[in-house]
C-alpha cells in the first residue's frame, strides 16, 4: 500500500477514529487503527462496543491495508511538519511514514486480522441536524453516571413515538428530558444508548444547522452517519426506568425567575463549598422575592432575587451543583420552576415542554432565613 495526503486531513481523520480505540484490552489488534486504500482511503477503529470509520481525501498510489498502533501513529502524525505525508507499507507489515525530511518506520499488523464493524440495517431511522444532536446531548449528558452496578444510568433513553423523539437521562438525584420534534411519523422505537457513544459523537460533529445526521436503530446497535463518518455502537441491554411514573405536573408553588441571575447567585454561593462538603443552598420563597442562603465552614452568603410567584411560600434545600448543571444548559432568559413541598422534587420546564429537569431536594430542618 502507498498513499499520500495532507497532514491536516490525516490528523483530523485519525483524531476522529481514536475515540473508538480500546484503552483496556488483551487483544493488541484493538489498540490499532485500520488504514485501507481501495477506491478511497478509509480509517477504522473499534473496541467491540463502539466502532468508528471515516474517509480522508488523498492520493492512492497503491492499494492495500494495514493496522497500526493508534497512539503511536497519532503522535507521529501530530508532530510531523504541516505538509504532505506519504505512508508506504511492505509485505512484512512495516510502515514507512515520510514528510519533508522526516521518515519514521514502524511495525504494523495484518489488516486481515482487524474486526469489521457490524452491518446495521437502515430500515428504522431518523434524520436530524448536527446542531440539534449536539444540543440534546449537551442538555442531557450530565445526568448520566459511570457505574457498572447501574449500567442503564450510564446511558440515555431514546424513545421515538409518532413525530417526537424523547431523550432521557437520570442518575438517582435528577432527571433530564429533551423532546425533539420530528418531520415525519415513525413507529415506536425505545433504545438505551451508551453515554460514552453520545459524548464521542458530540465531539466529532461540526454542529451545523444545515448539516444532517442520519440515525438508524436495530435491536442491538445504533448507527450515526454524517459527512464521511460512520459511528456504530452497541446498545445497553435491559428495561429502562419507568420515567412517566416519576413525573408529575402537580405543584403547590410556581416561580418565574431570570435564569442568569439565579445561576449567577448559586455560582457565587458555591465559592463557599469545598468539594467534600455537602452543604445545601437553602431557598426561601416569599411573595415577590426569593432568599438564598448558604452556611459552611468557610463562611456564609445571603442574597435576594426578584421572582413572580404563584401558590404557597416554601423553604427548601438543594445541592447547588444539581441546580447549576440544569440551569447552564437552558437557553431561555426566564424559566419556570415548580415545587410541590420541601421533600418532593422540583421541576423546571418550558410551556411546550421541549425540556424538563427534575431535581431532588436535600433534607433540611425548616429554618427561618
Amino acid at each position: 500500500m502507498k498513499i499520500a495526503c495532507s497532514k491536516s486531513l490525516l490528523l483530523s481523520a485519525v483524531n476522529v477514529v481514536m475515540k473508538a480505540v480500546s484503552n483496556k484490552t488483551t487483544l493488541p489488534i484493538l489498540e490499532c487503527i485500520l488504514i485501507e486504500a481501495d477506491q478511497e482511503i478509509k480509517l477504522t477503529a473499534t473496541d467491540m462496543e463502539l466502532g468508528i470509520e471515516t474517509y480522508v481525501d488523498g492520493t492512492i498510489i497503491e492499494g492495500g491495508k494495514i493496522a497500526l498502533d493508534a497512539k503511536l501513529f497519532f503522535e507521529i502524525i501530530r508532530k510531523l511538519p504541516d505538509s504532505e505525508i506519504t505512508l508506504e507499507t511492505n509485505e512484512n507489515h512495516q510502515a514507512a511514514i515520510r514528510c519533508e525530511k522526516s521518515k519514521f518506520t514502524i511495525s504494523g499488523k495484518s489488516g486481515d486480522d482487524f474486526s469489521l464493524l457490524p452491518e446495521v440495517e437502515r430500515s428504522k431511522g431518523i434524520s436530524l441536524s448536527q446542531f440539534t444532536v449536539k444540543e440534546f446531548i449537551r442538555q442531557t449528558i450530565f445526568s448520566t453516571v459511570e457505574n457498572e452496578s447501574t449500567k442503564l444510568m450510564s446511558g440515555e433513553l431514546f424513545e421515538i413515538e409518532n413525530d417526537n423523539l424523547r431523550i432521557v437521562s437520570l442518575d438517582g438525584h435528577r432527571i433530564s428530558i429533551r423532546n425533539v420534534a420530528l418531520k415525519e411519523q415513525h413507529e415506536m422505537i425505545k433504545v438505551v444508548v451508551p453515554g460514552k457513544t453520545l459524548n464521542d459523537v458530540s465531539k466529532i460533529l461540526d454542529g451545523g444547522v444545515d448539516d444532517y445526521v442520519d440515525i438508524y436503530f436495530t435491536d442491538k446497535h445504533i448507527l450515526f452517519e454524517f459527512n464521511k463518518t460512520k459511528v456504530v455502537s452497541r446498545l445497553l441491554e435491559g428495561e429502562y426506568y419507568k420515567i412517566n411514573q416519576m413525573l408529575t405536573n402537580d405543584y403547590e408553588t410556581k416561580i418565574n425567575i431570570n435564569k442568569k441571575e439565579f445561576l449567577d447567585c448559586i455560582d457565587r454561593a458555591s465559592l463557599l463549598i469545598r468539594e467534600s462538603d455537602k452543604k445545601p443552598i437553602i431557598i426561601n420563597i416569599g411573595n415577590d422575592s426569593m432568599h438564598l442562603k448558604i452556611d459552611s465552614a468557610m463562611g456564609s452568603m445571603n442574597e435576594d432575587l426578584d421572582i413572580r410567584k404563584e401558590g404557597k411560600d416554601l423553604i427548601i434545600g438543594f445541592n447547588p451543583k444539581l441546580l447549576m448543571d440544569a440551569l447552564r444548559v437552558i437557553d431561555d432568559e426566564e424559566i419556570s420552576i415548580y415545587f410541590i413541598n420541601q421533600k418532593a422534587p422540583c421541576y423546571i420546564k418550558d410551556e411546550k415542554e421541549c425540556y424538563r429537569y427534575v431535581v431532588l431536594p436535600v433534607n433540611i430542618s425548616t429554618v427561618s432565613i
